[in-house]
């Protein structure tokens, strides 16, 4: 009997001990050990946990503070991950009332070369997609029990399907036709009630929604990417999350969310951020203002969030191998932190690369984030790239309004820009119209528009379908973004097989895969010297150049031939006779006049004699 009792009372310790699971999660979940920054800090999530005396008992890695917030139902924790650490599972113990549970935390190796990874560059041509409406590759996750919205792909602004592994599966068509780079819009889990198929709500930061796929395919989708030569780029968002985050309904502190949690429109003037007489109160709307009611707008100035937002983009980077990021709305958030985030992620990563969104047509606002950029208000910047609002606009007024001296003063304000090379530049994105809609259907217009971003210096981006020659009869984005032909089985239009293309479509994508496969070859349009002349009779004429190449682009905005006097080019052409029509073929003869036809663009590749 004294045996059964004693056996009765270790099974009671025992339980004590070994109490049910309060703890919900750890973010980040995981680390690596060889990191240049060893310093990181959990937020733990659990009933009370701020009661309990967290410990940790490993060489490997120091708890060094322990920090409570208003919430009790939340720790932070610092901890420093030893150099001589490594890769194994620590088991971090937390005691409370005399129970206590044990959560492992598991350390991984790093790739080799991991730090030094490259990031997208000049040399690339960065291919935009929006996941649900590119390719249903598993329609066994269109839905999920746990997830609000259901695929209803009738309905232009729902979910339609399209998934990680539908990228997957069509790697080689995008390789095939010149792309050496994907932006994937954001995979994040958007748990929304409605109009959660963008991705820009984000629910989970640490978790790839159910509906695009899990983690794990979206970590073998950038190895399936690389193998192929294809460079993965995560669009990210700090700015805001969606309204069904999970922290919503229990936030870790009262300053977590801007306006007290409450929605306040932003007013969207992004002038105030360097306007010298402005006032705090708009710069506190522009700044702290959400988007709409279910974006939150997410308070960077709150430490624990701001490091929060750090490391998470530096898990991503690591987790999935990322070679760059697109990040949203980067203005709207707190400029001090933006700047924080972007030097952390760069001194991890030094030769990796980021591309902010500004979309203001000015440039002089648009310089302000890029490094190197001298600001008067003494901002100071790491973001190494941006995205060229203000050349689009000129090149899309110069088409339409047929006076190509818009896009050749736009290009001359390049001198207000610190690295003018490492911008994206594009005809189209996935929030305005598609780039024939906006040239009405002109096809002269639309390849000098692809001529030129292929041609210019930066980083040329196409948006899916474009090279299809999509179009839209509204603005309403769920049309803008309209699924692609052959990525859903029975579509009667099938662009991966070539099924029920136009000879018009056809012919365009003939076009750009011969004008991107000759790019990709080509250094002196990645990292040649940029010179124009100032147009005449609506032609503008540039050349990129280097020590053996020079590459002559002529556009003709007019709906006439143009007879060029090479006269004016001499100080690029002294020491040349001919060039290569990129597009034909044939041998030009550069002696005195060359034809430049109307309503086209004219590529030369010449080679130095």
């Amino acid at each position: 009997m004294k045996k059964l009792i004693l056996l009765l009372a270790l099974i009671s310790i025992n339980s004590s001990l070994f109490a049910q699971n309060t703890i919900e999660r750890i973010e980040p979940p995981f680390w690596w050990v060889g990191m240049t920054n060893d310093s990181v800090q959990l937020m733990v999530k659990g009933e009370g946990i701020s009661s309990s005396s967290p410990t940790i008992a490993s060489n490997m890695i120091s708890l060094d503070k322990i920090h409570q917030v208003d919430n009790p139902n939340y720790l932070f924790l610092d901890i420093t991950i030893s150099k001589d650490a490594k890769p194994g599972t620590i088991e971090l113990e937390f005691i409370k009332n005399g129970t206590k549970e044990i959560v492992e935390f598991e350390l991984l190796a790093r790739r080799p070369n991991s730090k030094n990874r490259e990031g997208f560059s000049s040399k690339d041509i960065m291919y935009l997609i929006t996941v649900d409406r590119f390719a249903n590759g598993n329609p066994a996750n269109d839905n999920h029990p746990d997830l609000f919205e259901k695929v209803d792909r009738s309905y232009h602004a729902g979910r339609h399907g399209g998934d990680i592994e539908g990228i997957a599966n069509h790697l080689d068509y995008l390789k095939d036709l010149g792309f050496t780079s994907i932006w994937v819009s954001p995979v994040l889990e958007n748990n929304q009630e409605t109009y959660s198929y963008h991705g820009y709500s984000t629910t989970d930061f640490y978790k790839v929604d159910p509906r695009f796929g899990t983690n794990d395919e979206y970590v073998e989708l950038g190895k399936l990417a690389n193998s192929k030569g294809i460079k993965l780029i995560m669009d990210m968002i700090v700015n805001h999350c969606g309204s069904g985050h999970w922290w919503m309904d229990d936030l870790p502190s009262e300053d977590w969310i801007n306006f007290g949690n409450k929605f306040t429109q932003t007013n969207h003037q992004k002038l105030v951020i360097q306007d010298p007489y402005r006032s705090e109160y708009d710069y506190k709307y522009m700044v702290d203002g959400w988007f709409v009611e279910t974006m939150p707008d997410l308070n960077q100035r709150n430490p624990f969030l701001a490091k929060y937002l750090i490391q998470n983009a530096i898990w991503w980077i690591e987790y999935a191998n990322l070679s760059g990021i697109r990040m949203d709305t980067y203005p709207y958030s707190d400029m001090d932190f933006m700047n924080d985030w972007a030097c952390a992620v760069m001194n991890e990563y030094p030769n990796f690369n980021i591309t902010g969104e500004e979309w203001s047509d000015n440039p002089n606002i648009v310089a302000h984030w890029q490094k190197g950029k001298v600001n008067s208000n003494g901002y100071t910047s790491c973001l190494p790239g941006m995205i060229d609002f203000p050349l689009r606009q000129a090149l899309q007024n110069s088409l339409t309004g047929k006076n190509i001296f818009k896009l050749y003063e736009m290009q001359a304000n390049d001198f207000i820009y610190a690295d003018p090379y490492n911008f994206v530049v594009f005809l189209d994105n996935h929030d305005m119209d598609r780039f024939f809609t906006q040239v009405n259907k002109n096809i002269g217009q639309f390849k000098i528009g692809i001529a030129h971003v292929l041609t210019t210096r930066g980083i040329p981006q196409i948006y899916y379908g474009t090279e299809l020659l999509f179009t839209n009869d509204t603005p309403d984005h769920g049309v803008i973004r309209r699924d692609y032909p052959g990525g859903w089985e029975g579509d009667t239009v099938n662009v991966f097989t070539g099924k029920g293309l136009t000879d018009q479509q056809i012919s365009m994508l003939q076009f750009i895969s011969k004008l991107m496969t000759w790019r990709n070859e080509k250094d002196v349009i990645h990292h040649g010297k940029l010179t124009h002349f100032v147009p005449e009779n609506n032609v503008y004429v540039y050349f990129r150049s280097n020590d053996t190449e020079i590459v002559m682009v002529a556009l003709n905005v007019s709906d006439v031939d143009y007879t060029l006097n090479l006269s004016r080019f001499k100080e690029i052409l002294s020491s040349v006779t001919s060039g290569k029509n990129i597009e034909t073929g044939e041998t030009i003869h550069l002696t005195e006049t060359i034809i430049v036809p109307g309503n086209s663009p004219l590529i030369l590749e010449i080679h130095r004699e």
